[in-house]
């Protein structure tokens, strides 16, 4: 390595240290660096970038390797062991499922049984022990010896990164992958920063290929810096302000209960949650074609479905694509009938729910899916095709808003509170002077949200795209919309994505 590239690492590290060390005043210690954060934005990412490129080729999944893991582990580095644990039973689990798949099919399927059954073990310990300690302790009998573990924490992204070490193995075992011998290779694989934390989940076989055999190059680097960009926006310019009315009408609720606000509350809550996470999965996409990578796509117009079957198609494609694959398909699917069909369901959706986390809110919102679902294969789907579009659409944005008061208040009371004043119960009227100048005040952003939420702005782009003017706009663009970001953050306090917690 030459000595300018060396006097600059040491410079770009000091660097780091400092905003390091200044954002550290803002930003709890036990969360992870996240990409909306100016120390990602000006320090990790450009270190990173610098030298990935600057080293030979056969030492970037190395490279990508650490620094994922220091990524990581900035908040919460104790958990980098319990990672690297995970790692490495899941490898050599791999090779043993390879060295016995035609010699010995018993210990073949019992290297693929341990494996997954050590990684889930780490899953549920984590996310559920307090939570089923503090659900038998309901039970009088249990109550003195049901006790949760004081100050055990959730590792952050342990449900992604253990959903994608899951399909290695068995798509090792389905013969539908190689083995991975390179141990590097693989910890690259299930380290990956941009998708480590929440997504989208990549499968093994999606990117096998390019973990050693992918080649760089300036056209994809430069779309992945304009999806980073438009993802970085819909993050801290849409999805934050989405984010700030809804905590406004939500806590209103509590001591002006209006319908006019429980509206808001719903809409505020059902765009803030596309953005956050679409923005989210925009920029993990991007960050990918960074580095040489193809991450599948994760959203695809949500809001403008017809149906709720329709919606679960089209919002968090890759969770959605990982439970059919490796829950549903594997109990039967729809091959055995409309009874066993719905029993199928049944565990896909109370696995959803409980994924998303330990509390009794995400079962009901699990259960409330799988109702309307079964309902819509029964015989609403064919209803639903007859009617005009305009209908159909409000049918299922309604729908969806409703299921979102129930994943939003763990506090079921609340979120009672909110579904019985849209219709006007336990209200002191339509609105109070208030929340109508708030509702009014907060209009003009959520117009653009909703507008954002649909295929138009993408469509007058494609329109557009090749006119000389917009080539040399967009670099402007992608630069205008990091110093206006940068400035929200710098005026903002720690804003994490709500997807960091399951």
């Amino acid at each position: 390595m030459t000595k300018p590239v060396q006097y600059f690492i040491i410079i770009y590290t000091e660097y780091y240290v400092f905003l390091a060390e200044t954002e550290r005043i803002k930003m709890p210690e036990e969360i992870a660096v996240v990409f909306s954060s100016l120390i990602f934005l000006f320090a990790y990412l450009p270190l990173t970038l610098a030298v990935y490129y600057v080293v030979p080729r056969k030492w970037r999944n190395v490279v990508l390797f650490v620094l994922s893991l220091l990524f990581y582990g900035w908040g919460e580095p104790i958990y980098i062991a319990l990672m690297m644990v995970s790692i490495t039973v899941a490898y050599v689990g791999g090779l043993f499922i390879e060295k016995y798949r035609h010699t010995s099919p018993g210990k073949c399927k019992a290297a693929m049984i341990v494996s997954l059954a050590l990684n889930l073990a780490f899953l549920l310990f984590f996310k559920y022990f307090n939570f089923a300690m503090e659900t038998l302790a309901l039970i009088p009998f249990l109550s003195e010896v049901a006790k949760p573990i004081e100050g055990l924490s959730l590792p952050v992204g342990i449900s992604f990164y253990t959903f994608q070490i899951m399909s290695y193995t068995i798509d090792l075992y389905r013969h539908e992958t190689e083995v991975q011998k390179n141990y590097v290779a693989f910890g690259t694989y299930v380290t990956l920063f941009p998708q480590l934390i929440a997504g989208p989940i990549v499968r093994y076989r999606d990117v096998d290929d390019q973990l050693i055999g992918r080649r760089e190059n300036m056209a994809d680097i430069a779309a992945g810096v304009r999806r980073f960009c438009a993802g970085l926006a819909k993050k801290v310019l849409l999805g934050d302000g989405a984010a700030a009315a809804f905590r406004y009408f939500s806590a209103a609720a509590g001591f002006e209960n209006t319908a006019l606000g429980a509206w808001m509350t719903v809409i505020c809550y059902t765009l803030h949650i596309y953005y956050d996470f679409s923005g989210y999965s925009d920029m993990a996409i991007g960050l990918g074609m960074m580095f040489g990578f193809k991450f599948p796509e994760n959203f695809d117009y949500p809001y403008i479905s017809k149906s709720i079957t329709e919606f679960w198609r089209r919002w968090h494609i890759t969770l959605s694509t990982w439970f059919r694959e490796y829950v549903y398909i594997p109990l039967g699917g729809n091959r055995k009938g409309k009874a066993r069909q719905y029993l199928n369901l049944a565990a896909v959706w109370l696995l959803t729910g409980l994924w998303h986390g330990a509390s009794w809110n995400f079962v009901l919102w699990g259960v409330y899916f799988l109702v309307i679902l079964v309902i819509e294969k029964a015989f609403l789907l064919r209803a639903l095709e007859k009617i005009p579009r305009v209908f159909s659409h409000l049918y299922a944005i309604l729908l969806i808003g409703i299921g979102w008061i129930i994943f939003a208040f763990p506090n079921l009371g609340e979120g009672w509170t909110i579904f019985a004043g849209m219709f006007g119960a336990g209200t002191v009227g339509f609105a109070t002077p208030v929340v109508l100048y708030e509702a009014l005040r907060y209009l003009p952003l959520l117009v653009i949200c909703m507008v954002g939420a649909t295929p138009l702005p993408k469509r007058l782009f494609e329109k557009i795209k090749d006119k000389p003017v917009v080539t040399y706009a967009t670099p402007v663009l992608c630069a205008l919309i990091l110093v206006l970001c940068t400035a929200y953050l710098v005026d903002s306090t720690f804003s994490p994505f709500l997807y960091y917690i399951f």
